[in-house]
C-alpha cells in the first residue's frame, strides 16, 4: 500500500494545487489517497475546484506515479515531512489553514520543538535597522535563549541576521525559515552564520533543494514563520515591510504579537507602531517580556483542531465568484486572474478590492493575491 505521504507529495506537484486547495481535497475525501482515485466529477465538488484545475488534475494524474515519485524525491531531498508525518511535521503548523504539503529541513531536529512542548518565537523586523533595532534585537533573541524559547526568524539582512546571532551567541537553539531551497544561503553574506544554525538549530523551507531566491517565495514562507511560533515579536518594520506581513498571519493564526515601541521621528518604526494602534503588545524590557510570554497558556491546554475547518462562504455575486474560483493557487498574480477570468482588468481589481474588504482575499506584494 502506498504511504499517504506519497499524496502530499504527488498532489503538490499539480498546477493550480496549493496548500489550501489541498486542505479541502483532504477534508473531503478523507484522505489524499482516496483523493487520487476519485473521479473528476466528485473533484468538481470541491470549493475551488475550476476547470483549468481539473484539466491540470486529468494530464498529471496519468503522468504521476506516487510510489515513484516518493522514491526519487527522497533521493533528491532526504530530509522532508509531509502532514502525514505526525511526529514529525511541526504540530502549530499543521493547525493553520495553508500548511505545506512538503516541510524540508536541514540541521538538527528536536522533536519537542515539533510537538510544540518547546516554545518557538519568532523575531522579525526590517532589514536595514537602526542601531537601536539591532540591540534590542541582540538582547532581546538572548534573553529568550537564556530562557528555554527557541528563536525563529528569516535569515535576512537586518533584524532576522541579530536575532540568530543574539540567539546562537547566548548559546540557544535558532530555527531559520527560507524563501530559498534548505542548501541555498541568501543574502550570501549571512553563508559563516547559516553554517552556525545547521550546527546549533535547524533550517526549513518549503522549496525543495536548489530553489534560488524569488520575490515571490518570501512573503509566503512568513506565514510559516507565524504559524510555527507561539508569539511573534516585530522589532523594527516601516510600514511597507515583509515584517508586517508576518504580524497578519500571526493575528490571523491567532497568535500573540509583540512590538518594540519606536520613535515617531524614525520611519523605521512607524510600521511597529501601526501594530500597536491595533492591539499589539507592547515591549518594555526582557523582563516585561518574557513575563507576558510566561502566562501563555500551556500548548497541551490550547484548544487546537488537527483539522482545519473553513468558514462557509457568504453567496457571492457570479462575478467575484469566478474571480475567487480563479485563485486557486496559495498566492496569483494579477495578470494571471484577468486571464483565467475572461473579464476586464478593472473589473477584476473592482472585484479583487470587494473580495479583499469581505475578508476572502488579501493582496501580497507584487500584486499578488492569496485565498483566506
Amino acid at each position: 500500500m502506498v504511504e499517504e505521504r506519497a499524496f502530499w507529495l504527488a498532489w503538490s506537484h499539480i498546477a493550480g494545487i496549493g496548500p489550501v486547495l489541498l486542505r479541502r481535497l483532504q477534508q473531503h475525501f478523507g484522505t489524499l489517497a482516496a483523493a487520487w482515485e476519485a473521479p473528476l466529477a466528485q473533484l468538481r465538488e470541491v470549493e475551488g475546484f475550476g476547470l483549468q484545475t481539473l484539466e491540470a488534475v486529468v494530464k498529471e494524474r496519468s503522468r504521476l506515479h506516487p510510489e515513484e515519485l516518493l522514491r526519487q524525491h527522497e533521493q533528491e531531498n532526504p530530509h522532508f515531512w509531509t502532514p502525514a508525518d505526525s511526529a514529525g511535521y511541526p504540530r502549530l503548523l499543521l493547525e493553520t489553514p495553508s500548511p505545506p504539503p512538503v516541510l524540508y529541513y536541514r540541521g538538527e531536529v528536536q522533536l519537542e520543538e515539533n510537538q510544540g512542548i518547546k516554545p518557538l518565537v519568532s523575531i522579525v523586523g526590517t532589514r536595514n535597522p537602526s542601531e537601536y533595532g539591532k540591540r534590542w534585537t541582540r538582547k532581546i533573541s538572548a534573553a529568550l535563549a537564556q530562557n528555554g524559547f527557541t528563536v525563529v526568524s528569516g535569515l535576512a539582512e537586518g533584524i532576522d541576521t541579530e536575532a540568530h546571532r543574539g540567539c546562537l551567541e547566548a548559546g540557544g537553539r535558532t530555527l531559520a525559515v527560507l524563501g530559498t531551497g534548505v542548501d541555498v544561503v541568501y543574502p550570501p553574506s549571512n553563508r559563516e552564520l547559516y553554517k552556525q544554525i545547521l550546527h546549533q538549530g535547524l533550517v526549513l523551507s518549503e522549496y525543495p533543494v536548489g530553489t534560488p531566491p524569488d520575490r515571490a517565495h518570501f512573503p509566503r514562507r512568513n506565514r510559516i514563520i507565524a504559524g510555527i511560533s507561539r508569539a511573534v515579536l516585530v522589532m523594527e518594520a516601516p510600514t511597507k515591510s515583509g515584517a508586517l506581513i508576518t504580524a497578519r498571519f500571526a493575528n490571523d493564526f491567532c497568535r500573540d504579537v509583540y512590538v518594540l515601541p519606536g520613535s515617531l521621528d524614525n520611519p523605521r518604526s512607524l510600521g511597529c507602531l501601526g501594530l500597536l494602534s491595533k492591539g499589539a503588545q507592547v515591549i518594555l524590557s526582557e523582563g516585561h517580556l518574557l513575563e507576558m510570554l510566561g502566562a501563555m497558556p500551556q500548548l497541551d491546554s490550547v484548544q487546537t483542531s488537527k483539522s482545519f475547518e473553513p468558514l462557509p462562504l457568504p453567496n457571492l455575486e457570479p462575478e467575484l465568484k469566478q474571480v475567487l474560483d480563479a485563485i486557486a493557487l496559495d498566492s496569483m498574480p494579477f495578470d494571471l486572474i484577468v486571464q483565467q477570468t475572461g473579464y476586464s482588468a478593472g473589473s477584476v481589481s473592482s472585484a479583487l478590492l470587494q473580495l479583499e474588504l469581505m475578508g476572502l482575499v488579501s493582496q501580497l506584494p507584487g500584486m499578488r493575491y492569496q485565498r483566506c
